[in-house]
C-alpha cells in the first residue's frame, strides 16, 4: 500500500544494522543493508570504506524506495504482503521476491509483476499469503551454501518479517 513505505523502510532498517564486511558474505562491505557495489552504481562513482561507513537511513532510504519497494510495486500490493515482498528483494533481489510471490500465489513464475500477479495477490487472503510467502523465502534460504554461517540470522528476520507482517495486513 502507498502509505506503507515509511513503516516498511522503519522496520527494515532495523533489520539492517550498520557497517559489516563479513568475508563469508559474497555482498562485501555493507552499510545498512546497502553493498559498496550498490552505493557506488547509485551514486555514479566509487567510493571508500569511509563513505560506506558514513552512510545513514536518511542516504539510503531514496534508494531503498527507487531499487526495491517501487521494483515490486510495493504501493500496489495489499497492507502486510508488501512489506515482506520489500524486505526479501532487498536481500535475494526484486525478481526473486516477486517470483516468489507468483509461487506463492500459484501463478506464472516470470519475474515481473504484472496485471495478473497484482489481481491474484489482491484477491488473496493476506494473512495466508504472508506465511505462504515467508515459508517459500525461508526454504530457498536454507538451501544457500551459506545458511551455516547466517542462517541463524536469516531465519530470525523471516519470523520477525512475518509476524510484523501479518500485523499490517490486521
Amino acid at each position: 500500500m502507498k502509505e506503507n513505505f515509511d513503516k516498511a523502510f522503519a522496520k527494515l532498517i532495523r533489520h539492517e544494522g550498520g557497517f559489516v564486511s563479513h568475508p563469508a558474505d559474497p555482498g562485501g562491505a555493507t552499510n545498512l543493508g546497502v553493498t559498496q557495489r550498490v552505493w557506488e552504481e547509485w551514486v555514479g562513482h566509487t567510493v571508500d570504506e569511509k563513505t560506506m561507513r558514513g552512510l545513514t537511513p536518511e542516504m539510503v532510504k531514496p534508494l531503498y524506495k527507487r531499487k526495491y519497494w517501487d521494483k515490486v510495486c510495493g504501493d500496489d500490493l495489499p497492507a502486510g504482503v508488501d512489506y515482506c515482498v520489500f524486505d526479501a528483494a532487498v536481500n535475494s533481489g526484486p525478481g526473486r521476491a516477486i517470483k516468489w510471490l507468483q509461487q506463492s500465489l500459484g501463478t506464472t513464475q516470470d519475474g515481473a509483476l504484472g496485471p495478473k500477479t497484482l489481481a491474484a495477490a489482491k484477491a488473496a487472503d493476506p494473512q495466508l499469503l504472508v506465511v505462504g510467502y515467508n515459508a517459500v523465502r525461508l526454504a530457498f534460504l536454507q538451501d544457500l551454501p551459506t545458511w551455516n554461517t547466517f542462517g541463524k540470522g536469516w531465519g530470525r528476520r523471516v519470523a520477525e518479517v512475518k509476524q510484523d507482517a501479518a500485523t499490517m495486513t490486521a
